[in-house]
């Protein structure tokens, strides 16, 4: 049987709530990718193009430091990987995440929360990051995270 992790970036706390339902729906362990300098709003501001997100996001090669390197990655086969959509990708401290661990021969299964975005570019965007994995999936991007339903509908169909 497979160990399961579920590693999140959550800014607003939404992605935290999914994160915290798909873990309980696929009795997995629960991960949050921090960052190494907490994002302020003002740093979220997505209208302001001088603002913290707005200038990592513009520059494809950014990598926000992470405040840990302690996710029991060699301990798992099966990662879920959820963040929010920002400019119609991941933000790029999932790549910083990604690039920090060895995902050799590993499953990565996305999520990710939006208001009205769909995944678009994260599954590119992500995949030189995650070059080392078996495998990088394109998950669902969940609107409604109170419908538990759907969560447990998903890992179903993943075989899980």
């Amino acid at each position: 049987m497979s160990k399961v992790l579920v590693a999140y970036f959550s800014a607003s706390g939404v992605t935290a709530d999914a994160a915290k339902k798909i873990a309980e729906a696929a009795g997995a362990e629960l991960y949050e990718i921090r960052p190494e300098v907490p994002y302020t709003q003002a740093d979220l501001n997505w209208q302001d193009p001088d603002s913290r997100s707005s200038v990592e996001m513009k520059d494809k090669s950014s990598r926000p430091k992470i405040a840990d390197k302690n996710a029991p990655v060699a301990d798992c086969d099966v990662f879920f990987l959820g963040f929010p959509i920002w400019w119609y990708t991941a933000p790029t401290i999932v790549n910083t995440f990604l690039e920090s661990y060895d995902f050799s021969g590993k499953r990565i299964i996305l999520f990710a929360t939006s208001g009205s975005s769909g995944f678009e570019n994260a599954l590119s965007d992500l995949k030189a990051s995650a070059n080392s994995a078996g495998a990088l999936e394109e998950g669902i991007v969940v609107h409604d995270i109170q419908n538990s339903d759907t969560w447990k509908k998903w890992i179903m169909a993943l075989g899980m």
